[in-house]
């Protein structure tokens, strides 16, 4: 029992201690904020004395007044600084925009150079084409005059719309119509693969392996080494100054005669189609036998010095049905020394 009465005496004095400490402090924030608040509200006469014998004039300001002028100030200072740091900010932000849009500007230039080539070259692509079909016989229609360098009627290009990037248009435009050339450009190639074919028909290469030799004599009227006369030289000879050398059929045939005489010596006649005859004479010996068919560029014999000859020489001879023609006309592959002419 006389435990309880302790504690119950130790509570009370705790709880008068807690509540005169609480009292202390609330008097004393009390008595702070009463001071502040005085401090604020104290007042002070500001004097304006002019030199002159004028009207002095003065004015009342509270210290809450001045505290308020002093955060208004601030405040001014505060947003100034700021608007001048995003002020710099957006300089340099204009600065590298402006930079860009020079970039941009430079590329635009450089694109339009770049498309002005482009219709300048599509435009030669168009003459080449044109001129081509013509050649190999494809219609071509008829050509509209063509502006600002482009593709032209063949391709059909138009005006570019207003307010369209001109030089993206006609890029777009000329992409789109090129594929347009795919038809017309597999005519040529169709032609061009009929026209090789022929080619190999008809005696169209140098009757030399690998281009060797020079033209000694050309065809028509010669002096006849050995009379000394005036005759008409029915070939033409062509010597690389040695027997040996590869002779090679001049185009797709028949070997229709390999024999011997005292003009021609050993020669090879071959049947080629379209009614042309070639003849390689002089030889050193024949490689190609009667009735083999032979291929353009295949070996058929060797340069040599056989019947009447002067020197190691090919003579070779094209016909045409019952006609002597002049090889140099057919004759797509020459040495040197034929480049230079007679």
């Amino acid at each position: 029992m006389s435990t309880a009465h302790g504690y119950k005496k130790i509570e009370d004095n705790l709880a008068h201690k807690v509540k005169d400490t609480t009292g202390v402090v609330g008097r004393g924030i009390t008595g702070a904020f009463r001071a502040f608040g005085r401090f604020l509200t104290r007042r002070y006469t500001v004097v304006f004395v002019p030199h002159s014998e004028k009207k002095v004039y003065n004015f009342h300001i509270t210290v809450l007044s001045m505290f308020c002028f002093i955060l208004v100030i601030a405040g001014i200072a505060g947003v100034s600084v700021w608007n001048g740091l995003n002020n710099n900010e957006l300089r340099n932000n204009t600065i590298g925009k402006e930079k860009r849009l020079k970039e941009i500007q430079a590329s635009l230039d450089q694109l339009r150079d770049e498309t002005a080539m482009l219709n300048r070259v599509a435009r030669g692509f168009e003459d080449a084409l044109l001129n081509t079909l013509s050649i190999v016989g494809s219609d071509t229609g008829e050509r509209a005059p063509a502006s600002g360098g482009d593709l032209g009627s063949i391709f059909n290009i138009r005006e570019t719309p207003e307010g369209q990037l001109q030089e993206v248009d006609d890029i777009r435009r000329i992409a789109v119509n090129l594929n347009s050339a795919i038809e017309p450009l597999g005519q040529i190639h169709k032609a061009v693969e009929s026209l090789g074919i022929i080619m190999t028909e008809i005696p169209s290469i140098w009757p030399i392996k690998g281009g060797l030799g020079h033209i000694s004599m050309y065809f028509g009227q010669n002096i006849n080494p050995f009379s000394g006369q005036y005759y008409i030289h029915r070939g033409i000879d062509l010597s690389t100054y040695r027997s040996g050398d590869p002779v090679v059929a001049s185009a797709d045939g028949q070997v229709v005669n390999v024999a011997y005489t005292e003009e021609f010596g050993n020669y090879i006649t071959i049947s080629h189609k379209h009614g042309y005859y070639t003849r390689y004479a002089h030889l050193l010996y024949a490689r190609a036998r009667v009735g083999q068919r032979v291929q353009q560029g295949d070996v058929i014999g060797y340069i040599g010095n056989t019947g009447l000859s002067t020197g190691p020489h090919l003579h070779y001879e094209i016909h045409v049905g019952s006609d002597v023609v002049d090889p140099y006309k057919y004759i797509n592959i020459r040495s040197r020394s034929d480049q230079q002419g007679r």
